[in-house]
């Protein structure tokens, strides 16, 4: 708030020097606002110009002898309740004339009421004042990571499995099957691609079933079961990737009987758990939905 009638910058400076001289200290910046009814650079300004001239506060600042007696000395014929006052600096810009200005007696007043601004002032006033911190623009902001690295990673890895587990299908003895003979005969399909398809696209479910976030919800029992198979169905991988190029490497024409039966029961053990996996997921949602009706 300012006054309808605002200080010169020199005037306010005085004034804020004889404030400061009465605190016996600095003033703050609020104070200065709400005691002479200024603005916050106004106030800013004449705290800067006493620093800048040298200014103490705390120093004892005597007033010269000659002076202080002609001051306390009132004159003869100015009426009653009247003395003279010899003025201030800044008086001196207002015009009056023979170096002095009538004054009236001081009334007894209370300085804690000119000093203490009313109730919230201010608390207002150190709100406007305080400044808002910036924040930092980038702080907040997610970086996309671009997802066409893994798309080519995941053409390699795709090219290398299956064919690993097609080749190793067909050391297995999977081979051309006749999917309906005597409906049509001429349908016919390769069953070593059921090796890529079953294990690793478990591997693939059993690893979101375990990695899902929270909001999905999966329950305990199913994150646990979807963490060990995953792991396991990664094994199998493994082990099925380095047969099949240790038999091609060999330059055999047959897995050995070992493997032949361990492969063949794969997609087996792979829709088994699957199966599982899924009644362990399903069922614990079907409960918590019922049970929220």
């Amino acid at each position: 708030m300012t006054s309808a009638y605002p200080l010169a910058p020199e005037v306010l400076a005085e004034k804020v020097r004889a404030l400061a001289v009465e605190m016996g200290g600095w003033p703050s910046r609020n104070k200065v606002m709400t005691t002479f009814r200024v603005g916050a650079p106004k106030a800013t300004d004449a705290l800067d110009t006493l620093r800048a001239a040298g200014f103490d506060p705390t120093a004892p600042t005597p007033a010269p002898a000659a002076e202080t007696s002609a001051e306390s000395a009132p004159e003869v014929g100015t009426g009653p309740g009247l003395h003279l006052v010899k003025p201030a600096p800044a008086d001196l810009a207002e015009g009056r004339t023979n170096g002095h200005r009538i004054a009236a007696e001081p009334t007894d007043t209370t300085g804690a009421d000119l000093d203490t601004p009313a109730p919230g002032e201010e608390t207002a006033d150190q709100a406007s004042s305080e400044v808002a911190p910036v924040a930092d623009p980038g702080a907040g902001r997610r970086v996309r990571v671009p997802r066409w690295p893994i798309l080519v990673i995941a053409l390699g890895a795709f090219v290398s499995i299956w064919g690993g587990w097609v080749g190793l299908g067909k050391l297995a003895g999977f081979g051309p099957v006749q999917l309906l003979p005597g409906i049509a005969d001429e349908f016919v399909i390769n069953s070593a691609i059921t090796l890529p398809l079953g294990v690793e696209a478990y591997a693939f479910y059993a690893l979101w079933v375990w990695l899902a976030p929270a909001a999905a919800r999966v329950p305990a029992r199913a994150r646990r079961f979807a963490c060990w198979s995953s792991v396991a169905a990664l094994g199998v991988g493994l082990f099925g990737q380095a047969t099949y190029h240790l038999l091609a490497a060999a330059g055999a024409e047959r897995a050995p009987d070992a493997v032949v039966v361990f492969v063949s029961c794969l997609p087996v053990l792979v829709l088994g758990a699957a199966a599982a996996l899924t009644h362990l997921t399903h069922d614990a949602l079907t409960h918590d939905s019922e049970a929220r009706r």
